[in-house]
């Protein structure tokens, strides 16, 4: 698959290329970055240089994982990567992201989150779209409640962070929560 970019009303979303490794090293040094996110800690320059180069293509050429760095519509800072990751062959995806402090509270990653939850269903047949974080994050918990997911519950032992198994919050997008139509049809179970 070929890298593409979005645009929303603020953002340009595009893939990352070795000219944003500086940008990402230095955004990765943020201690809440490392803390609730799965990047190495401590995150060294060639960590940077391995997502740049080499885990951003891999994953835009093999189909199964789709990154993009955040920058501002008009020119601007790195604001915060997000990617989405083929789960299952069913077509289940997951979302991720991480956003820079100067950038947070802005309402950029809910924005980015919406922007890429429609593209993943339209263009890629997503069927299922499923945020997770670490139990405790509330921040990345209320960018995935305003962009519209719904949260599932606790996953016992579902994260593995730094060599440690961790709880996790799960939530979930369906196509119909858009207003778009799914490739196969849904049959909730009754309550």
């Amino acid at each position: 698959m070929d890298p593409i970019t979005l645009t929303t009303e603020r953002l340009l979303l595009r893939t990352f290329t070795s000219e944003d490794t500086e940008a990402v090293h230095r955004a990765c040094q943020d201690p809440d970055i490392q803390r609730w996110t799965t990047v190495p800690s401590p995150y060294a320059r060639e960590h940077a240089v391995d997502f740049t180069e080499q885990t951003v293509p891999d994953g835009w050429h093999s189909g199964t994982m789709c990154t993009f760095a955040v920058l501002p519509r008009e020119g601007g800072p790195l604001m915060a990567s997000i990617a989405v990751t083929l789960r299952t062959y069913s077509g289940t995806w997951e979302i991720g992201f991480w956003t820079t402090k100067e950038h947070r509270g802005r309402g950029i990653m809910a924005e980015s989150v919406a922007a890429l939850a429609h593209w993943t269903f339209s263009r890629l047949g997503a069927t299922r779209l499923e945020w997770r974080a670490e139990v405790g994050n509330t921040a990345s918990r209320a960018v995935a409640e305003k962009a519209g997911f719904t949260i599932e519950g606790t996953m016992r032992a579902s994260l593995m962070n730094k060599d440690t198994l961790r709880d996790a919050w799960v939530g979930s997008l369906l196509p119909s929560d858009l207003g778009l139509t799914s490739p196969y049809a849904y049959l909730p179970a009754r309550g």
